[in-house]
């Protein structure tokens, strides 16, 4: 599990680097605040501008443990350069990524334990978690919504924390995912995501500080997935329910 400069200062949007290497439409820079994407929560879009002009970042790739920007044209850069995350995208993913962490305690706890077999965000504001639930009535899980919303409306801290390895391993609950072990950091712990008094599981996305900063989340559907998975496809709404 990697460790990006937005997890140590998510706050940080607008930043200065140095292209440390550079092919056509690609750099590679001193430092970066995007968030490249992993776990089922999308890239982070933005700007870079250097003495040639502004470009597009079109997206990230890693190269030898090296992020490199990916830019919306082939164009060559070089020198010092000035990058914008996109605020509202960035805060549209951790809204999301928030809210599918409610929605992982309350299945959890509901279901006796039942683990993620797969997760998806996307630009429109809707959602998927996918669980381990054969013979599940949906309908129970629909009946989730509310709970999903208090959480919300009660404006829960979140916040982060690192766990050894082995310990995070020995921690009942801790790791969710059926399929994927998250590997550790290069300090040999797990990152950690807390929502006080409901859940703590590993990630590492990008999340809100707090519940409350999250619009409401409606389920808009509970889909059978072979006879294990159930497919929960959540959106946000506004305050009225539209």
């Amino acid at each position: 599990m990697a460790r990006y400069l937005c997890h140590d200062e998510p706050e940080l949007l607008e930043f200065e680097a140095e292209v440390l290497e550079s092919r056509p439409g690609a750099v590679r820079l001193s430092r970066t605040a995007f968030y490249p994407g992993g776990g089922g929560q999308l890239p982070d879009r933005g700007l870079l501008e250097w003495h040639g002009g502004q470009i597009g970042i079109a997206g990230f790739e890693e190269r030898a443990g090296h992020v490199w920007h990916l830019l919306a044209e082939p164009v060559e850069v070089s020198g010092a350069v000035r990058c914008e995350v996109d605020r509202e995208f960035r805060f549209l993913m951790q809204q999301l990524h928030t809210d599918l962490h409610i929605v992982n305690a309350l299945v959890f706890q509901a279901f006796d334990g039942a683990l993620v077999t797969g997760v998806q965000m996307a630009a429109d504001g809707t959602a998927r978690i996918d669980f381990d639930l054969p013979d599940a009535d949906n309908q129970r899980i629909r009946a989730l919504e509310p709970g999903i919303n208090d959480a919300i409306a009660q404006d829960l801290a979140v916040s982060e924390i690192c766990v050894p390895y082995h310990d995070a391993h020995a921690e009942a609950g801790l790791l969710r995912s059926k399929a994927v072990t998250p590997p550790p950091q290069a300090d040999g712990t797990i990152r950690v995501i807390e929502i006080a008094g409901l859940d703590r599981q590993a990630c590492g996305g990008t999340h809100l500080t707090s519940t409350g900063q999250s619009r409401p989340v409606r389920i808009r559907k509970v889909d059978n997935k072979g006879r294990h998975n159930r497919r929960v496809r959540i959106e946000l709404v506004d305050a009225a329910g539209s």
